[in-house]
């Protein structure tokens, strides 16, 4: 066995030399780590996510790391990942000094478009409901108004 197969390890004062041909690397996560997130997504294609692990849950049967991160593209869609041992189709590692962290700003104002996005498709749906129950009096049979309004909270 040559020396670039084996190393010398100290545990508890105690020496060992290790065959890296079949040593495992443990990787030490903690909350507030930032990680790249490799994805799958279609086909055989994967993309590397910024994101930053947000916590462990200490399931006994399927301990979690959850990842909160931002999917590349136009502005950044906030996603979160929840890896167990049975994960397939996503990998964290740690981030190296040298990659780009994402800008707050940028960030921010993206997910505050969205914000107003969303608050424009839900006032349309509402005025749809309204000319649908206004339209639907004129042409079936009367609505009960106080019915819908405390079927839909």
């Amino acid at each position: 066995m040559n020396s670039e197969q084996r190393t010398i390890i100290e545990v508890n004062g105690i020496k060992m030399e290790v065959d890296l041909r079949h040593a495992k690397r443990v990787e030490e996560y903690r909350v507030g780590d930032n990680v790249k997130v490799l994805v799958k997504g279609y086909g055989d294609s994967y993309e590397s996510c910024a994101g930053v692990i947000v916590g462990f849950d200490a399931f006994r049967m399927r301990p979690t790391i959850v990842v909160c991160y931002l999917k590349p593209g136009y502005g950044a869609e906030v996603k979160f990942a929840f890896i167990t041992p049975d994960t397939k189709d996503i990998e964290i590692i740690h981030m190296a000094d040298y990659d780009k962290l994402l800008d707050a700003d940028k960030t921010l104002e993206y997910l505050e478009r969205e914000i107003i996005k969303k608050e424009a498709e839900v006032l349309d749906l509402k005025m749809k409901k309204d000319y649908f129950v206004t339209a639907y009096e004129k042409i079936v049979a009367p609505i009960n108004k106080e019915e819908i309004e405390n079927a839909n909270g």
